[in-house]
């Protein structure tokens, strides 16, 4: 990758939990590219990760907010425009939970509360993160916004349960978001559909280890590392893609084209 992509770049990177998580790997890359941003994660995540470890390492800052809450999102964009000294150019959005998944609850047993909790944290927060940086005239022209979203947004599987319809709705929200964002100050506004990754949230999930081998198998180039997924987020944030806007963009190995693969085919001639 060019050095400097993001050089002078102001921003916000959220959900980075541990050295795993898509938005660390993403951090250090932002950094090494000469971006300078505020990290941010609820405060209950903060307990169970290293994010602190990470400001270290990038030379920055820790806000908490809870994402959910338009009090904490304001704090948080203020605190962060006075210690960055300046509008931001890209934020990233990368928040997922469900209480229905972390408690096994299959599609047609889901506790309905839980159900609204999973769509306020893992979707409409990413509506809410962008309400006030709109708000707050906080988003530089030809800015970049990004969220995290999975294929389970447009194709059924089972072990997803809510999380699936809290995916499509984020990447509705980047839709229509994204066009009001364009039209006033040529923001742009993407998400990017990642392979099986195994991160501290992908790996809570029942059965994970059986669909990523399947969409490792499944995919011409297999699955996408984690690693990989940051540098093509380092791309969106950089002007390289100024004109590419409300797009959900798989990042999947080619996972989300193929048919069947041969590997795949092999396992079933004798059955």
């Amino acid at each position: 990758m060019a050095e400097n992509l993001l050089k002078g770049k102001l921003g916000i990177i959220t959900g980075a939990l541990d050295e795993n998580s898509i938005a660390w790997k993403t951090a250090l890359k932002a950094h090494n590219q000469g971006a300078r941003f505020v990290l941010t994660n609820a405060p209950i995540a903060m307990r169970m990760g290293a994010i602190k470890e990470l400001a270290e390492e990038c030379n920055t800052i820790v806000i908490p907010a809870d994402a959910t809450s338009l009090e904490d999102i304001e704090k948080l964009y203020t605190e962060s425009k006075a210690y960055l000294g300046g509008n931001f150019d890209f934020i990233l959005h990368s928040i997922g939970m469900s209480p229905n998944i972390r408690k096994g609850r299959s599609y047609g047993e889901l506790n309905y509360d839980w159900v609204n909790k999973s769509y306020d944290v893992s979707a409409i927060s990413f509506h809410k993160m962008m309400h006030m940086a709109e708000k707050m005239d906080l988003m530089n022209e030809w800015g970049s916004i990004m969220g995290l979203s999975y294929i389970a947004a447009q194709r059924v599987y089972p072990f997803y349960t809510d999380m699936a319809d809290a995916k499509a709705l984020l990447e509705s929200i980047a839709r229509g978001y994204g066009y009001r964002f364009g039209k006033s100050k040529k923001v742009r506004v993407n998400t990017i559909s990642q392979s099986p990754t195994k991160t501290t949230a992908g790996t809570g999930i029942d059965g994970f280890d059986a669909f990523y081998n399947f969409a490792d198998k499944m995919s011409p180039l297999g699955n996408a590392p984690a690693d990989a997924c940051a540098d093509y987020i380092i791309t969106m944030f950089s002007d390289l893609t100024r004109f590419v806007t409300m797009q959900n963009l798989f990042h999947d190995g080619g996972y989300s084209t193929t048919g069947i693969s041969e590997e795949l085919m092999d396992q079933f001639k004798d059955l």
